[in-house]
């Protein structure tokens, strides 16, 4: 099934944005190991060529009734290291939160899985981008690795909506200086985390 997300869900491409907070109570996103990839096709004179890009770094973890708050930042991404310097009127947005989801998930569910096991769950998730608030929903498969290691995916094929990215004036900016004048109309992006016990 394919799906549609705004375009404020990912940092530079969007996906954010999309797409990971993942809130399980005694249970923390392992920045090492938690990325979204995601892959937009490039119009140009020679035809579509496919460019990958990636928000790394993926970290939060969910207080003690499940709830779990993930900021997302433009230097997350593969973006700072390929445009390199920064003019100075973008540097000041590389920290700063480009979007915020926050999300619930019943912990005790992981908690009886088995190691092996697998589940899926539809977490509704609300992402704040400035004064922006929208509710969004994404099926993602949790497996368990072991007693405490958690791998997170998404349960279905996610696309971002490559019109909508790029009527974002802020990703719009991005995506030029990285040489997209023009990108296909879907934006195909993939989870790959991994939660760890505290």
């Amino acid at each position: 099934m394919k799906r549609f997300l705004s375009s404020y869900l990912i940092l530079p491409l969007g996906a954010t944005a999309l797409l990971f907070a993942l809130p399980l109570a005694a249970w923390e996103l392992d920045p090492e190991h938690s990325r979204v990839s995601a892959t937009v096709m490039q119009i140009g004179p020679d035809g579509p060529v496919p460019r990958q890009h990636e928000v790394r770094r993926l970290s939060g973890s969910a207080n003690a009734s499940g709830t779990l708050e993930l900021p997302l930042r433009l230097n997350q991404s593969d973006v700072v290291e390929r445009l390199g310097p920064l003019p100075p009127w973008l540097s000041g947005l590389t920290e700063r939160p480009m979007a915020t989801l926050t999300t619930q998930f019943p912990p005790e569910r992981l908690e009886r899985l088995e190691v092996g096991d697998s589940l899926v769950e539809t977490l509704s998730m609300k992402v704040q981008s400035g004064s922006t608030v929208r509710e969004e929903s994404l099926p993602v498969r949790f497996t368990k690795r072991s007693n405490n290691e958690i791998q997170v995916t998404n349960a279905e094929r996610v696309a971002l909506d490559g019109k909508a990215l790029m009527a974002n004036p802020t990703l719009r900016s991005v995506m030029l200086m990285l040489g997209y004048e023009q990108i296909g109309d879907e934006v195909p992006v993939s989870l790959n985390a991994v939660l760890m016990k505290r």
